[in-house]
């Protein structure tokens, strides 16, 4: 059995299982963020909950509800196109097709980057990065002017969420 003698091999053990915890927190913040409905509406309160700060919880949920982004905005519609040929998900490829153009396409499409922008900003349901690059993507919307207006959509939704969550955080402490 190895001992530990030195205080440098205790002191680098306690930095590396401090890390190990801080890594544990930000990572489930992180994903739980990249989640779809869950988002920064989610992922911040639950980061505060767990002990980061509110500015901390924000940039790792704001990061990770960005991580699926691209791939949606650039892999959906062939994945679509491929699954409508399949009898298993045709119906459920319709369906998604059409509820998202229809809930949110026509405002979206009718104010542009804009329109997505703000859509993206609400923090409610059925709305955020998931909703916003689905419709943008089905839209047919350029990749230069969805992913920009994606990412100030979630910087505002960020700074709604923290706002409130942090301020009903102080309340119930």
């Amino acid at each position: 059995m190895y001992c530990i003698k030195s205080i440098g091999e205790r002191l680098m053990l306690g930095m590396a299982k401090s890390l190990i915890d801080i890594l544990n927190v930000e990572m489930t913040v992180f994903l739980t963020a990249a989640m779809p409905i869950v988002e920064v509406r989610g992922a911040i309160p639950l980061g505060v909950s767990l002990g980061m700060s509110p500015l901390h919880a924000a940039i790792v949920s704001l990061a990770g509800s960005m991580l699926p982004v691209p791939f949606i905005l650039l892999t959906i519609r062939p994945i679509f196109n491929y699954l409508r040929k399949t009898k298993a998900f045709k119906k459920l490829v319709s369906h998604l097709t059409d509820k998202s153009i229809n809930n949110n396409g026509h405002r979206i499409q009718k104010y542009g980057a804009w329109g997505l922008l703000i859509f993206v900003a609400i923090p409610l349901p059925g709305t955020g990065v998931w909703s916003g690059s689905l419709a943008a993507a089905l839209l047919d919307m350029r990749l230069k002017w969805a992913f920009p207006s994606i990412l100030v959509g979630n910087i505002i939704a960020t700074v709604i969420i923290t706002s409130l969550s942090y301020g009903i955080i102080n309340v119930l402490i």
